[in-house]
């Protein structure tokens, strides 16, 4: 979601002149966009804003813009911690970033100068939900993004064919809780059957979905549309019942299993998410969560140490000890690594089509990753035979 922010606000820029500069000491301008889910990726964020003080000294005219998660949920207090910043914009205020650009008085008028060379990719991201409504005890999301919304369903589809003209094979639709589309209406099946649809379309997918929104509608329309990736990101965050509860989560362990039963039917591979060591997990919770794992057969997971966020509910519960965390996130891991090792294994011997992504690189329907020696173009739909599987990576 992130970097579908940041191309939208890259096609501003790129309207006014700008183009992406790898090399930072000839940049003119420095745009962060900022990710506040964890204190870490805040902390980093707040770091290289400091250190861009003396590049911005260096020479005059240089513009440093930081926006995303972390500038909403700081807000002023950026501007008065660092002084050296130009822009300020926020999450919530990223559909305005256009206005927001005319108004910081920094830019000329003339906005024909062209597209930005962020959507010459074969993957496209389209947001079709901002902010988020359910408001799990530990995540920040809600009270940085707001409330969520559906956008204008036209309009979606309207960006998803507008991508495609450009060469995109792959569109990849985007929400906190993507899956609870509704506008006025229009479902999200139906945007998804509306986007199918679509000329030039070689593969949909979307991120990120929550459990309580899976339905057999949906899940029907992934096993039976070709073009529809056959794999899904669905977080569980927890094997544990009462932590589910405690988190806020919104169903049960028994409740998950069942939609990933109804998506295995259809052949998805599914990856998750998962949480360690928040601030009620007992060890006994933890098992539980170890038990869903062996019973899921994840085909990948991102697994995370509970990370207090001020402002959220389960900020004020005392954390478990830093030493059982680490302990119980490194036997989790080395489950999840088993999992999908035997995952990718599976896919030997499998004809495939897989979208290249770069002359030696891409992957499959079922999003994983495949390493050929041979080469083709960016964005190029080749069936590749899987000779060997290799830790997280097929090789044809």
């Amino acid at each position: 979601m992130n970097t579908a922010d940041s191309e939208e606000m890259m096609l501003a820029l790129a309207a006014r002149g700008c183009f992406i500069c790898e090399d930072l000491n000839k940049a003119d301008i420095v745009l962060i966009n900022t990710c506040t889910i964890r204190e870490h990726a805040e902390h980093k964020a707040l770091s290289l804003l400091g250190r861009l003080r003396k590049w911005k000294e260096e020479k005059a005219g240089r513009i440093i813009i930081f926006a995303g998660c972390a500038a909403q949920r700081l807000g002023a207090g950026v501007r008065g911690k660092f002084p050296h910043v130009d822009i300020v914009c926020g999450a919530k205020s990223i559909d305005d970033f256009d206005k927001i650009l005319d108004k910081s008085g920094l830019f000329g008028s003339d906005k024909s100068a062209g597209k930005s060379a962020a959507l010459n990719s074969p993957i496209a991201l389209v947001n079709i939900m901002r902010g988020c409504s359910c408001k799990c005890s530990y995540c920040i999301v809600p009270y940085v993004r707001g409330e969520a919304f559906s956008l204008d369903f036209d309009a979606v589809l309207k960006e998803i064919e507008t991508k495609l003209s450009l060469g995109t094979k792959e569109i990849v639709l985007l929400g906190q809780t993507v899956n609870a589309y509704n506008y006025k209406g229009k479902t999200f099946a139906d945007l998804l059957r509306a986007a199918l649809k679509l000329e030039g379309l070689d593969r949909l997918r979307y991120l990120s979905p929550h459990p309580l929104f899976i339905t057999e509608e949906v899940s029907e329309i992934m096993a039976s549309e070709p073009k529809m990736s056959k794999h899904l990101h669905l977080p569980v965050q927890s094997g544990s019942d009462k932590v589910l509860k405690d988190m806020k989560r919104g169903y049960s362990s028994g409740e998950f299993l069942e939609k990933i039963a109804l998506l295995r039917r259809g052949g998805i591979n599914v990856t998750t998410d998962i949480i360690v060591g928040y601030p009620t997990e007992t060890e006994e919770d933890f098992k539980q969560t170890l038990s869903l794992v062996d019973e899921c057969k994840f085909g990948g997971a991102y697994c995370f140490k509970f990370s207090p966020r001020f402002g959220t509910p389960a900020f004020s519960l005392k954390e478990l000890p830093k030493e059982e965390v680490e302990k119980r996130l490194d036997i989790l891991l080395n489950k999840i690594k088993e999992n999908a090792k035997a995952a990718y294994k599976a896919q030997e011997g499998r004809a495939e089509r897989v979208l290249m992504e770069d002359p030696h690189n891409g992957r499959t329907l079922s999003n994983f990753w495949v390493k050929t020696e041979a080469s083709y173009k960016a964005g190029e739909v080749v069936t590749l035979t899987i000779k060997k599987a290799q830790e997280s990576i097929l090789l044809a």
